[in-house]
């Protein structure tokens, strides 16, 4: 039942929220505009606010669900350990989401729905970092990235358990290796900053 549930996640992380929801809105395909992430930011960048905070709210729940309501259906003991890696799944399925070819969005929002169902505590850590580092940089990548790492920090401080912390080390990696194009414009300087520019 453990990996039924794995795979359930993976479906589940898989919806591609903003792709159904811009494709139904513009009539466009959400990979060809902006940045071509698809993802809460792209949304908003191709149809507006209220699509960029609707996809933003049920990327969070499937990450969620995930972790929150799933474990139940199929985890006899639903152990930390075990509910993070159904976030982990989920989370996985948002990036390489078998609806769209394997081409999803970066992770960030269902990975804080995930830790939220898991460890309130780690999620307000995490959204914290986020939240400062925005406010003093205004880079959306650089806050995602660094919020990202902080989850395994988090999980030590926390004294969580190592698997756990190898879960939360896992998301931080995949992570930001989704914002890799980001670091490029970075090193060059050619990265725009929130509301200045193409953001993602």
């Amino acid at each position: 039942m453990e990996g039924l549930g794995l795979l359930a996640c993976y479906l589940l992380g898989s919806i591609p929220s903003a792709y159904w929801l811009v494709k139904w809105v513009k009539r466009i395909d959400i990979r060809t505009v902006g940045s071509g992430n698809v993802g809460a930011t792209n949304a908003l960048r191709a149809a507006g606010p209220w699509a960029g905070t609707t996809v933003l709210v049920v990327d969070v729940a499937k990450g969620l669900l995930a972790t929150a309501l799933l474990p139940r259906w199929f985890l006899a003991q639903p152990t930390p350990a075990w509910v993070l890696a159904y976030g982990v799944a989920a989370v996985i399925g948002h990036v390489f989401p078998c609806f769209l070819s394997f081409r999803g969005g970066k992770g960030v929002a269902t990975t804080l729905g995930a830790l939220a169902g898991s460890l309130p505590l780690l999620a307000s850590l995490v959204l914290g970092v986020w939240l400062i580092v925005f406010t003093a940089c205004r880079y959306v990548s650089v806050a995602s990235m660094a919020s990202a790492a902080a989850i395994p920090l988090a999980q030590a401080a926390l004294h969580r358990s190592s698997a756990e912390v190898l879960l939360g080390a896992s998301l931080a990696l995949l992570i930001v290796a989704r914002h890799r194009t980001n670091l490029q414009r970075l090193v060059r300087g050619a990265e725009p900053r929130a509301w200045m520019g193409k953001q993602d």
